[in-house]
This record gives C-alpha cells, structure tokens and sequence, in this order.
C-alpha cells in the first residue's frame, strides 16, 4: 500500500477516479453525467483541500481529498476505494494512514442514505480511536442533515 499525495503530475489519475466516486454515489446525489459523460465534482483539489492518491503494487486503487481547515482541524469530504481492492481492511488502513500523517481535530460526514458509508466510518473511526468519538446528525448547508463523525488525533 502507497499513499501519495496529488500534483500536477498525477491530477488526471485522481479525477480518474473521482468519476468512479461520484458515479458509485449518484443513487443518492441524484446527479447525472453532463455531456461527455462526465460527473461534476463537488470538493475540487485546490485551495485547503488536499488530494491522495492510494496505489497498490503500482496501481490506481482509491482517492481522498481532505480539507484543512487551519490550527489542525480537518475534515475527510471524498475517500473512495475501487472495489476490487475492498479486502482486507484496504479502505481503513487508507484513513488511518491518513490520521497518521496528521494529528489534530477530524471529522467525517455521510449523506443520508450512505448507510455503507456510515458504517466503514464508524468501524475505521473507532479502531483508529478505541471508540473515541462522537456522532451527531449535523445539518450541512450543501447536503441537508448528514452522519458526522468528530474525533481527535494525537501524536
């Protein structure tokens, strides 16, 4: 396992796959592909927010763009891993690489209806936390009421 974080370079491997993201979630976006067959993205990698690549033996297997809010505050907006590499844990020894490589204040968010999502989150959250954290319905401005997770990091 390989995380890599995105740059010029590998930009057009992660927009790659953030199609394969969006597309998994458009049961529950209701979002459509324009034109080109292509999905609109809704958390860009640029400004605060910053993209990961996960690579196994060399190839593309999942994304995460993670805001970074300042004073060590941040917050997980897309994580995606390619089904096939769904074994073995892959998808939270992602985020808790993740976690690792930078301790602070976290949260996660699920849309309503996400209930896999919701549960990979509560599963990596508490084996990276000992169950250290706290889950609230939260009413986000762009998706309505979603599952947040908060949690914190230490070194």
């Amino acid at each position: 396992m390989e995380l890599v974080q995105v740059n010029a370079s590998n930009l057009s491997i992660y927009l790659n796959l953030t199609q394969a993201y969006e597309a998994e979630f458009s049961p529950l976006t209701k979002k459509v592909p324009d034109n080109d067959g292509k999905f609109a993205l809704d958390t860009p990698v640029e400004g605060n927010v910053m993209g990961f690549l996960l690579y196994f033996d060399g190839v593309p297997a999942g994304l995460a763009a993670i805001a970074d809010h300042g004073n060590s505050r941040y917050e997980v907006c897309d994580f995606y891993v390619v089904p096939v590499f769904r074994k073995n844990k892959a998808g939270q020894r992602f985020a808790h690489s993740l976690f690792s490589m930078m301790p602070g204040e976290w949260e996660s968010k699920q849309i309503d209806g996400a209930e896999h999502a919701i549960a990979f989150w509560r599963r990596a959250i508490g084996a990276y936390t000992n169950d250290q954290y706290v889950e609230d319905i939260y009413h986000d401005a762009y998706w309505g009421d979603v599952t947040r997770q908060r949690f914190t990091i230490t070194v």
